[in-house]
């Protein structure tokens, strides 16, 4: 086989000192603009390459260096070589394999829609040649002078802002509207076009040519960019981290002078301007550019000053090879050496950098499935969760596959699969379920006494607390309206009453018989409505119970109002507890089941509770604001209206206590309901949610 040729165009750099402090150098692709980092050895055996055998080349290393290589060294870089596309495409085999290589890497039309829904650039500007004329323009910005005047700039309007805080943060809340997104929309592109500036400038200072930048789609999310490949050909890792924190490095200079300026001009468009210009800068800074675990600058910052490049892949590889040997112990070894503390650092790195990006890749899944129509948010959701979530997942899968004659005899993969196995029985397994919410006690029956009309009050028989039999007067009202009525009624009847019986002695009356008859009985009809008037002025105990809150100041002789509150007669003997459920629970519980009351006010032991019933229909309107959420109640309700409205279907659940509450017998006590319910999988009540999710948004 003809010894490769290495392509003439390819350039060759010093690069920093590796970590094991060895030296390193960086070859440049230049028609594909990338970068490879090479290590000593594979730098010699690149400068033996003319040898055109792999053992002289490892030979004539042995003599010269202290390196000992093999020719499966030279084999090995031989490879990396050509799968990098490094050596010059000879032979039809060599031309077989990459348009064999081009054809995947196009793939199918799918798989092109695929990649560039996910992600795509569009380069808009090429702008080394004017970064070139205008680079001296900016020095200013780089002197210490400057630095100092900004952090001085930072501290003076930070003070401010803390002396005028009230104001900063009310204006905050003004701009949180849609004339305020507008704007703020408007000031983060300007302030990501002078990002994007930062690093081009910077790395531009440093002799590195800029060829593009434009703006890069993330899931359809625009995201500016800017092409810094060539910092790779700086061998000082200094430089490479002043440009990759440029691009922060200039919205914190926007944003310290707007905060300064916002504490010194008056009100206005200016000011105005300032706010928005500090505030977004802070917030896109800090929550978006320094997180290390998408590819922005706070990842590019990290790798630099770890001069690890590709940190995620290495980390990602790592993770995966300490996963497989904490499951199973197979032995292998790992991707690379670090030391033990590194180690550590990259695969909780790894691991970190995975959460985030299943609950980041989830949170947009949802926003393109709410925002699109809903045929193709399915669509869109399917696939981020398909590409982001599951596809890594499979790869992982298909790993442990190929590995499955070593992992089916390791011991450590045996002790994995039974405690994997007891996970999965206790996930299919019922459990006993006990249901918590938030419910209120109270006496079973509640009679507040109200005063009919406007009364006086002619006597109290009962004191507070005292114990009232059934039929008993709770207390005696008078009405002299009410009295004039009887009288006048009680006459009327009287008089009615003689007449008719004279009608039987007087000739001359007995034709007006029935009239008089008539008369008498709407006399009597009168005479019991005002009768029926009166009692409700001396109400009587609808049951056996205890008279309580009636008013301390209330005695013989106190003028009370219409409708006025006079005393509520409660059954302290028997009690219930109202709480509220959503469906998934309601279906867990029946009558007769047990339950514990535990009250929030008072220390003690708890009340018992047996369910006495269910309702079968949803609550709409939650009657007791006590037991919605922003009261601390466990239901989650919204308000509208002034009516607590239940996020979810809620349904009302009564239950008995099995005891007297003796040291909550004085009203009613909101605490903590726990049911004991239904034995039930927690596999079954996850796909139970799942169905039901899915059933609700699959309608059109």
């Amino acid at each position: 086989m003809a010894w490769p040729r290495l392509r003439e165009e390819l350039a060759l750099y010093p690069g920093p000192d590796l970590p094991d402090g060895q030296p390193s150098w960086t070859i440049h692709d230049p028609v594909r603009n990338l970068f490879f980092r090479l290590d000593w050895l594979t730098f010699e055996i690149l400068s033996l390459w003319a040898l055109a055998d792999p053992e002289a080349i490892a030979h004539e290393i042995s003599a010269s260096t202290t390196l000992h290589p093999d020719s499966e060294d030279v084999e090995a870089v031989t490879r990396f070589l050509s799968e990098n596309q490094l050596l010059v495409p000879e032979g039809e085999e060599m031309s077989a394999m990459l348009a064999e290589r081009y054809r995947k890497k196009r793939g199918s039309t799918w798989e092109w829609l695929l990649h560039h829904y996910l992600f795509f650039r569009i380069p808009l500007v090429r702008p080394d040649r004017w970064l070139s004329r205008h680079v001296h323009h900016v020095d200013v910005f780089y002197q210490p002078l400057f630095l100092k005047l900004t952090l001085a700039a930072l501290l003076l309007g930070l003070l401010e802002v803390y002396r005028d805080w009230t104001h900063f943060s009310a204006t905050l809340v003004d701009t949180l509207s849609w004339q305020g997104m507008v704007a703020y929309g408007v000031t983060l592109t300007a302030v990501k076009v002078i990002h994007e500036l930062g690093h081009a400038f910077t790395a531009k200072r440093y002799g590195c040519r800029v060829p593009a930048m434009g703006v890069a789609f993330l899931v359809l999310w625009p995201v500016a960019y800017t092409d810094t490949n060539e910092v790779w050909k700086l061998s000082d890792p200094k430089q490479r981290l002043a440009v990759a924190g440029s691009g922060v490095a200039s919205e914190l200079v926007i944003a310290s002078w707007a905060t300064l300026a916002w504490g010194l001009l008056p009100e206005g468009t200016p000011r105005s301007l300032a706010f928005m210009l500090a505030t977004t800068v802070w917030i896109a800074t800090l929550a978006i550019n320094t997180s290390p675990f998408m590819r922005f600058d706070g990842y590019f910052l990290l790798s630099d000053w770890l001069d690890m490049p590709n940190l995620h892949a290495r980390s990602f590889a790592l993770a995966r090879w300490h996963l497989r040997e904490t499951l199973f112990a197979l032995g292998e070894p790992a991707p690379e050496i670090f030391s033990a503390k590194r180690t550590r650092a990259l695969v909780v790195f790894a691991w970190a950098t995975w959460i985030y990006r299943l609950i980041l890749f989830l949170g947009i899944a949802a926003l393109v499935y709410h925002f699109f129509i809903k045929a193709v948010g399915i669509l869109c959701f399917m696939v981020e969760i398909g590409w982001f979530v599951l596809f890594p997942l499979w790869t992982e899968i298909k790993e442990w596959r190929r590995r499955w004659p070593e992992i089916s005899t390791s011991r450590r993969a045996r002790h994995t699969a039974r405690w994997a196995a007891i996970v999965v029985i206790l996930f299919v397994l019922p459990w006993p379920s006990r249901l918590t919410s938030s419910g209120l006690l109270r006496p079973a029956e509640v009679y507040p006494v109200y005063a009919p009309l406007g009364a006086q009050v002619t006597e109290l028989p009962w004191s507070n607390g005292a114990r009232v039999a059934q039929g008993d007067i709770m207390i005696q009202l008078a009405s002299p309206d009410l009295q004039r009525r009887w009288q006048r009624a009680n006459a009327k009847m009287e008089a009615s009453r003689w007449q008719a019986a004279a009608a039987g002695i007087d000739v001359e009356q007995r034709q007006n018989l029935l009239l008089l008859q008539a008369e008498r009985a709407g006399a009597d009809a009168e005479l019991a409505s005002v009768q029926t008037d009166l009692e409700t002025h001396a109400p009587k105990a609808p049951f056996t119970g205890r008279l309580v809150d009636i008013d301390p100041d209330m005695k013989p002789g106190t003028w009370v109002a219409r409708n006025e509150k006079l005393a509520v007669l409660v059954d302290d003997t028997h009690w219930v507890v109202e709480t509220y459920l959503d469906e998934d629970s309601v279906r867990r519980i029946e009558k007769g089941d047990a339950g514990r009351f535990f009250s929030d006010g008072l220390e003690g032991p708890y009340l018992p509770l047996t369910v006495r019933s269910v309702d079968g229909d949803a609550t709409r309107v939650l009657p007791d604001g006590l037991l919605a959420s922003p009261a601390g109640g466990s239901v989650t309700t919204r308000e509208k209206n002034g009516q607590h409205i239940p996020e979810r279907a809620t349904y009302r659940v009564v239950l008995t206590a099995d005891a007297r509450p003796d040291a909550l017998a004085n009203g009613s006590w909101r605490g903590t309901v726990v049911i004991r319910g239904d034995w039930e999988a927690p596999g079954l009540r996850f796909l139970r949610s799942a169905l039901t999710l899915i059933w609700r948004e699959a309608g059109f």
